[in-house]
């Protein structure tokens, strides 16, 4: 039985890098596509993972029916990611990419203080440091004092977080009441694509060939990083995982560094080596590696 419970965490720390890897490569595509409201944005990247997720519904035969009692928390995550997605998109417009995503991944963070209120998880000592090391890893990145960056962009940018932390916790809630993945994807993207189409009806922007294709691959990397996701926190409490979901720092820095030329300056580099660390540390500790002493009794 042990066994099989570390299987299932390993297996959701792989899945929250993968996803973090796809939505770091949506954020580029998004950036790519250049002058587009993010209205017009967020319904092309849900258009297309829409269509995967229904696919995967016919493919498992999940069905389209829902389990009883989950349609409030189905409707609460949708809400929330789409909100969560609107304040990303507008931030990646306005700001670098890398600070984008940096403010957007406070997200893990959020996700451990929902999971508490919620979920009623707990937290031990060693986690509740681990995290705040990469809290704090995240801010020499980003910089305390936002100096290098406009307010309202950067407040956005922090308040798609926010959003996006609390969606993953009732992906976590909706997980454990036996929803399924692909039914939790389709409900959100079927959601996300109606309550923006009535934007594109009264304002739609005409697109390039170019910018249609940066924005379908967006949602293709999109599809990527929500099926991984809503599996990564299927697998595994918030708690133990989420922290790894600050690795879509290093990718999106090195993206933004090689394709956007944006390079990050020594501060940000302290920052990736307390991510890097504390990452590590908390893989350890829930695998009962290390630190078994600081455990808090079942």
């Amino acid at each position: 039985m042990k066994n099989k419970i570390m299987s299932r965490k390993n297996r959701a720390v792989l899945l929250i890098i993968c996803s973090a890897f796809f939505f770091a490569l949506m954020n580029l595509f998004v950036r790519l596509s250049g002058d587009i409201p993010p209205m017009q944005k967020s319904f092309f990247r849900n258009f297309v993972a829409l269509f995967f997720a229904l696919g995967m519904i016919i493919k498992t035969k999940t069905g389209l029916r829902w389990k009883k009692g989950n349609l409030k928390y189905l409707l609460i995550r949708s809400a929330a990611g789409t909100i969560g997605i609107l304040c990303n998109f507008y931030a990646i417009d306005h700001i670098p990419l890398a600070n984008a995503s940096m403010l957007n991944k406070m997200s893990p963070f959020f996700v451990i203080l929902f999971s508490i209120i919620i979920l009623k998880e707990k937290l031990t000592v060693f986690q509740g440091l681990t995290v705040t090391a990469a809290f704090i890893g995240t801010l020499f990145i980003i910089k305390p004092s936002f100096s290098n960056m406009e307010f309202m962009p950067s407040a956005i940018a922090l308040a798609g977080g926010i959003f996006a932390g609390f969606a993953y916790t009732i992906v976590r809630k909706l997980g454990s009441a036996g929803e399924k993945g692909p039914l939790i994807v389709f409900f959100f993207s079927g959601f996300s694509c109606l309550t923006t189409a009535p934007y594109l009806i009264v304002d739609f922007h005409p697109m390039t060939a170019g910018q249609l294709i940066m924005l379908l691959l967006a949602g293709f990397a999109a599809a990527g990083g929500q099926f991984t996701i809503t599996a990564a926190y299927s697998y595994a409490p918030a708690r133990e995982i989420s922290v790894y979901d600050y690795s879509q720092i290093l990718f999106a820095t090195s993206m933004g560094a090689l394709i956007l030329s944006e390079l990050p300056d020594v501060y940000s580099f302290v920052g990736y080596a307390i991510i890097i660390t504390a990452a590590v540390l908390m893989f350890l500790y829930n695998n009962n590696i290390i630190f078994k002493g600081l455990r808090r009794p079942d």
